[in-house]
């Protein structure tokens, strides 16, 4: 009875064995090495691949003037750290530095104008088609804004536009709100208003497509009613057309 028992058990732990070896557990301390990626359903990517053309001449100046923006400002201030040629040009370091800030807000303004059109000349995504898709663009916003005014605001100019490049340093590190909620808080906050500004441009371009067969139909019939209307300047003794 107890060699019996003994090839029972030898019996369980073998077809355990075989079960494991069959259905790898993943290592996820060592990376997923084990993990067969030909298993894995690749339709949504390729159908995102194949209604972004990256050859459309807006979705390209979009793409140079987000590369561009970061780019141009950190030369600059770089060069003014080294050489102080802006603060010698503005006469101090305070113009210098507020001249700045307007050249990379109009940056800004002109990056968020490029992307918005690119989005507009793009296909739509047909699971994003939903008013749910609007509202959570609208809350990324609002949440985006308050990380972003928040910093300005505890920031100032000087702090929020480089100001350390042309000397100009705070008295003290800033640790309130949002810098006690997370690092980096208006750069998460710039991606979160373009996140939503995608998301409700998304809808927008959803509601436009949907509306305008109809208005399309409404100008047709009211230029029918207009030409079938009787002129009433004219004299009922005319003869008209039938």
């Amino acid at each position: 009875m107890l060699v019996t028992c003994c090839w029972k058990r030898a019996a369980c732990v073998f077809e355990t064995e075989s079960l494991f070896d069959a259905n790898p557990a993943l290592d996820c301390c060592g990376g997923l090495n084990n993990v067969d990626y030909s298993q894995m359903d690749m339709s949504v990517l390729a159908e995102l691949w194949r209604l972004l053309d990256l050859t459309e001449p807006r979705f390209c100046v979009a793409v140079i003037a987000i590369i561009f923006n970061p780019f141009f400002w950190n030369v600059v201030a770089r060069w003014e750290h080294r050489t102080r040629g802006l603060t010698r040009l503005f006469g101090g370091p305070y113009a210098a530095c507020y001249s700045l800030a307007v050249l990379i807000l109009l940056l800004n303004v002109y990056r968020s104008h490029s992307i918005t059109v690119a989005m507009k000349a793009h296909p739509r995504w047909e699971p994003l088609d939903n008013a749910h898709v609007y509202s959570a663009g609208a809350a990324l916003m609002a949440l985006g804004s308050v990380f972003v005014i928040s910093s300005f605001m505890a920031l100032g100019v000087t702090g929020t536009f480089l100001g350390d490049y042309f000397g100009i340093l705070m008295d003290q590190k800033v640790t309130g709100f949002p810098f006690n909620v997370m690092e980096n808080p208006m750069y998460w906050g710039s991606t979160a208003n373009y996140l939503g500004l995608a998301l409700i441009t998304l809808f927008h371009c959803m509601e436009e497509a949907l509306t305008a067969p109809i208005h399309c139909r409404g100008s047709i019939g009211d230029a029918m009613l207009q030409f079938s209307k009787p002129d009433e300047e004219t004299d009922s003794s005319t003869p008209r057309m039938v």
